[in-house]
């Protein structure tokens, strides 16, 4: 029985989300800045509401915490069905598990209710327990990205891992 609940991003959740965000920015890092104020989040959610990105909160079922985020972000429909995957999980949730629930979840929505073929996610090569959590759920490594993704004002090397619908 799933203990994780996914929904998408609506304006009620700011507020809990950003003091989550707060509370885990030492635990983000370096992999990931998350918004910590209102500004932040409205940019985040104006992101989910006009352009090809679905901003997702798993929280705990028992508790209704946020346990993650989730985004599935640049959106190609098509003939190449595909987007990117980025997530990250609450300090007070970590080494639970929850994650993992909440990723499968998303995974289970992008290739269901999106109707998505692939999905990829690129993961600086340091990020240990993201990889883990990545190869948990069936993704394949696929190749690396020199310089990427600019994190913290820095260009970033990472590992691209994909996960294919009919897999």
């Amino acid at each position: 029985m799933s203990v994780v609940q996914i929904h998408r991003v609506i304006r009620t959740d700011a507020a809990e989300l950003i003091a989550a965000n707060i509370a885990s920015r030492d635990y983000h890092l370096p992999w990931v800045t998350s918004f910590n104020d209102q500004a932040g989040f409205d940019n985040w959610f104006a992101r989910g509401l006009t352009g090809p990105n679905v901003g997702l909160i798993a929280r705990e079922k028992a508790s209704n915490q946020v346990v993650g985020v989730i985004n599935i972000n640049e959106i190609v429909v098509g003939a190449f069905q595909s987007a990117y995957l980025g997530y990250y999980g609450m300090l007070n949730f970590a080494r639970t598990g929850l994650m993992t629930e909440a990723l499968r979840a998303a995974v289970g929505y992008a290739f269901g209710e999106l109707g998505l073929h692939r999905l990829e996610a690129n993961i600086q090569p340091g990020n240990a327990a993201s990889i883990a959590l990545v190869r948990r759920l069936g993704f394949t490594q696929e190749g690396f990205s020199p310089r990427y993704l600019r994190i913290n004002g820095e260009w970033m090397d990472h590992e691209r891992w994909a996960l294919l619908a009919d897999m």
